[in-house]
Parts: C-alpha cells; sequence; structure tokens
C-alpha cells in the first residue's frame, strides 16, 4: 500500500532536494553541441544514481552528428537501465531526459537558474520542472518502493538530446525492439504538466510540421529610399501577410480537412477540467484571449491546428504547424508547400521562393480505456484523492507517438509539475509539495500497475480483465473466473 511507503519518501525529503540541486548545478544546455560535456556529466551521475540503487547500467551508442559547420561530432550516449526482474510480473519502462534549454539571469531569471533555490515552498531552477526533477522522482520513488516491494520489473531509457529533437533515439527504439523493448508492457513518460492545479493523467499531444521558408531578392543591398521600397520589401512582406490568417491558410489549402472532429465523449471530458480564465490570463500577462469561453480556450490550447511564425530574420522565417488527429505529416507538407508556392504566385513578385520542411512529428493520442490509465487514475486517487484529469497537451512530445506505434507498446503520460512552473521559461520552478508527493505518486503508481498485470494477462485467456472509468479492479480473472 501507498502507506507504507510514504514515511520513506518524507523521511529522505531534504536529501532528494539536494540531489536535485546537485543536478540542477550541471549545465546541460543540449542546445549547444560546446555543452554536450556537460550532458554526458548529467548522464554519468544518472547511472551512478542507478547503479547505486541496485540497477544495471548500459551506455548505448546513437552515432554521430553533423554540425551547421560540416564538423562531424559523437552523440551522448542513451542511458539503457534494469532493475531486479520478476518474470511472472509486468515490465514498466521509464523514459526521461537530463538535457535542459539555455537560461542566463540576463534572460529574467532572479534567481541563478542553476543554483536551485527554494523560495516560499518552490524550487527555482533550470530543469527542475523540464526534466530533472521528474527523473529524480522516478529513481527516488523506485528506491523507496524497493524498500517494502522487492521484485517488480522496471526499466529506465534516459537521454540527453530530447530538447534538440532526440538524436538517435528513434533508431535506437526500432533496434531494440527484439531486445530491450522485447518484454516491455508499458511505457510510462513523465515530461509535460498539469492543466490546472489538479493532478492530471495526458492521453494526447499535438503534432508539428516545420517549415523554413526563403524569399530570395536581388544579389544586392540596396538603401531603403530606392528599389527596394518600390520593387522588392512590399512583395516580401505582402506575402508573410497572408500567414497570420491562420483560418484562412487551413481552409484553404485543405491542411485542416483531415482533423479529427471532437466526439461528445472527449466535450464531456473537458467539462471536467476545473481551468481558470482569470487566472490563466493573469499568469499569462494579457487581458483577454482570442476566444471567449473556458472549452474555446482549452480546444485552441491543445485540440485544435494553428499556423506560427516563428523568427522573421534577414531573409528568412520558420512558419510552423501545429498538427492534430488526423493530420499526417506528408500531407499537411504537400499541402503547404502547394498553398504557399500559389499565394506568391499571386503576388507577381521578383523574388524567388523556396520551402523546406524540417519537422513532421506526428499527434499522439491514446487510449484511455488501457489498463496503464486505469492503474493511473487508481494512484492519483490513493495519493492525492481525487479524480486526475484527463488532459491533452498542446506541445509535441515526439517520443510518445515513436515509442507507441514503433514498439507497439501501451503508452502514458504522468506529469506530476504544476500548470505555473514554467518549463522553458524564466524562473522555471517545481514545488517541494508536487516533487516529494510526486514520489508518491509514482510508487503508488508501481502498485496498482502490478495489481493490473496478474488480471490484464491472464494466460488462461484473452479476455480484457480490467475496469475503465471508475475505481474498480476485477478480483477474478473476467474470461475463466480463475
Amino acid at each position: 500500500d501507498q502507506i507504507l511507503f510514504s514515511p520513506t519518501v518524507d523521511d529522505h525529503q531534504n536529501q532528494f532536494v539536494q540531489r536535485l540541486k546537485e543536478w540542477v548545478a550541471v549545465q546541460s544546455n543540449s542546445g549547444d553541441h560546446t555543452k554536450w560535456g556537460e550532458v554526458e556529466r548529467i548522464l554519468n551521475m544518472t547511472a551512478v544514481r542507478i547503479q547505486e540503487m541496485g540497477g544495471t547500467v548500459e551506455f548505448a551508442d546513437v552515432g554521430t552528428h553533423q554540425l551547421p559547420s560540416g564538423e562531424t561530432v559523437p552523440l551522448p550516449p542513451v542511458i539503457l537501465a534494469e532493475f531486479e526482474r520478476d518474470p511472472k510480473k509486468a515490465t514498466l519502462c521509464i523514459y526521461g531526459h537530463v538535457d535542459v534549454q539555455p537560461a542566463k539571469m540576463m534572460d529574467g531569471w532572479t534567481t541563478d537558474p542553476f543554483n536551485l533555490t527554494e523560495i516560499k515552498g518552490n524550487l527555482y531552477g533550470r530543469g527542475a520542472t523540464d526534466n530533472k526533477g521528474p527523473v529524480l522522482a522516478w529513481l527516488h520513488a523506485v528506491e523507496s518502493y524497493q524498500a517494502t516491494e522487492k521484485g517488480r520489473r522496471i526499466k529506465l531509457i534516459i537521454e540527453g538530446l530530447e530538447e534538440v529533437g532526440s538524436y538517435g533515439l528513434l533508431e535506437l527504439t526500432i533496434k531494440g525492439n527484439d531486445s530491450f523493448f522485447a518484454d516491455v508492457d508499458f511505457i510510462v513518460i513523465s515530461d509535460n504538466v498539469w492543466a490546472t492545479r489538479t493532478p492530471s493523467l495526458t492521453y494526447g499531444t499535438r503534432g508539428s510540421s516545420y517549415f523554413f521558408v526563403e524569399v530570395d531578392g536581388p544579389k544586392l543591398d540596396f538603401h531603403s529610399d530606392i528599389l527596394v521600397k518600390t520593387c522588392f520589401i512590399p512583395k516580401c512582406f505582402h506575402y508573410f501577410l497572408f500567414l497570420p490568417n491562420r483560418k484562412s491558410v487551413g481552409s484553404q489549402s485543405g491542411v485542416t480537412d483531415d482533423v479529427e472532429p471532437l466526439t461528445e465523449d472527449e466535450r464531456k471530458l473537458n467539462h471536467n477540467i476545473s481551468f481558470d480564465l482569470v487566472e490563466m490570463k493573469s499568469m499569462a500577462g494579457v487581458k483577454h484571449f482570442l476566444q471567449d469561453t473556458e472549452e474555446e480556450v482549452l480546444m485552441a490550447r491543445w485540440r485544435n491546428p494553428y499556423l506560427s511564425i516563428h523568427g522573421i530574420q534577414g531573409a528568412f522565417s520558420e512558419p510552423g504547424t501545429k498538427t492534430v488527429p488526423n493530420m499526417d505529416p506528408p500531407d499537411v507538407e504537400r499541402k503547404v508547400k502547394e498553398h504557399l508556392q500559389h499565394v506568391f504566385s499571386t503576388l507577381k513578385s521578383p523574388n524567388r521562393l523556396r520551402v523546406t520542411a524540417t519537422v513532421g512529428a506526428k499527434p499522439w493520442v491514446a487510449n484511455l480505456k488501457d489498463p496503464q490509465y486505469v492503474a493511473g487514475q487508481r494512484a492519483v486517487r490513493e495519493v492525492f484523492g481525487v479524480d486526475p484529469e484527463l488532459i491533452r497537451e498542446g506541445s509535441t512530445i515526439p517520443i510518445a507517438q515513436n515509442f507507441q506505434e514503433e514498439t507497439g507498446k501501451s503508452v502514458m503520460m504522468l506529469p506530476i509539475v504544476g500548470h505555473d512552473d514554467g518549463e522553458h521559461s524564466q524562473n522555471e520552478k517545481t514545488s517541494r509539495y508536487n516533487y516529494i508527493e510526486g514520489m508518491k505518486l509514482f510508487a503508488a503508481y508501481f502498485y496498482e500497475i502490478s495489481l493490473l498485470q496478474w488480471i490484464y494477462f491472464h494466460p488462461t485467456c484473452d479476455n480484457d480483465n480490467y475496469a475503465v472509468g471508475d475505481s474498480i479492479v476485477p478480483v477474478e480473472c473476467l474470461g475463466c473466473h480463475q
């Protein structure tokens, strides 16, 4: 029972916070390849912690990467770890990453981003939420759970390049289907946040299609009062004026034709989310949103596709399209390119347009009837005393869809960090409460998975033996009643 290992977590919480402080101090910014030595350092610290807990660790080689300069450099390895196995129990694989986004005091931080600082119960530091805090919470949960329960089958896959696209991880996943992932039953990810102040389980994320758009003008630079004003700049920027009208782009290009309609079941789930518009406006620092109701804001946040432009610099821009089920990246690419070329041709511009697709990540949606979600809901009720909100995530987390598609395994997202913790932002934080209670949640989840596995994997029948939508788990096989 969760109550058995809660004292273990509470008694050591200062030690757990100190360990997070040591991890945050490592400036493992994967966006700067000169910091990849720091990425490897935090991976080594992670491996040592796992080995101290009795786990075995393999550093998997994921090859090399060519830098923009043309130089080829080795990629930091990926940790494949495993704890004591019991063949009678389901195998859970935990994914996490220990690289972080860049952070500097001059960006607007109140405290040193790489010196974990506790203020009024909040732990401020880069990686506290994304994703060093949750990774450490998993390790501490494993350690605490092992103190009372032996033989749970737990594997971990920890990388250091998630923030730059997880170089080499997809290939490693495919390669590991016959080895590392062969006996895995469930995959769980804690790399996202709650939608409100209520704990949540995440069952979907949006995909992404990014395009590198170049408009080439004359070979020479002109004074702003000469040819540029009449011939070149107006034509170029007139083209970009077509992009902010996102609804027009979606309908005219056909990009949104395949969007999966909202179901009544999903609409009901949204009604159960305690979303506070006033609080969200205050957190965002705006007086109003483009949408009027809570449901419209939620739909815009994680259910509807959208188009945005990121950074017009010199002669290029990079608009990005957030996609949703059933939008397929190759189809989105074709339609976006055709639409932009068509719009550009109507301008009669002397300039030249090139559109290159740079990212094509699929959206991810899980099955809420999956037994892993039953276990997750029961664990949240046990630790927090409330039903979790079942939410989608507006961001893109490609590894979830990659795991689900390439391994065929059940994938769930089980976040433990707050909606206002500022992942990727200045003053990123996690609360001490969420960090510590998150460990208890993970340990409770281990226990609930162990209850489900013998029901779901009963060897004498193929019946699905789990409850959906409530807290009841059958005490006998529904197929053969044994």
